[in-house]
């Protein structure tokens, strides 16, 4: 009974063990592969730009009439 259980642990592990070299092989390939960005793209990717709807439209207030108000606020919408 002992030999039987131990005959399918060894079983059950052995596959495991025999595909844990290629899976780090696997998983270090792409991180050596990997190139560090240009700082140029590393900068534009780390400035936040504030949506077009998020910014402050009462500037368009100071128009002539209501019709240039509305024409001036639709682009913050």
């Amino acid at each position: 009974m002992k030999k039987t259980i131990l005959a399918a642990a060894l079983a059950l592990v052995l596959p495991a063990l025999a595909q844990a070299p290629e899976q780090k092989a696997v998983a270090a390939q792409p991180v050596e592969a990997a190139k560090p960005a240009p700082k140029a793209k590393l900068a534009k990717a780390t400035r936040k730009t504030t949506a077009k709807r998020h910014q402050d439209a009462r500037h368009c207030l100071e128009r002539p009439n209501n019709d240039a108000i509305i024409r001036c606020a639709e682009e913050y919408l």
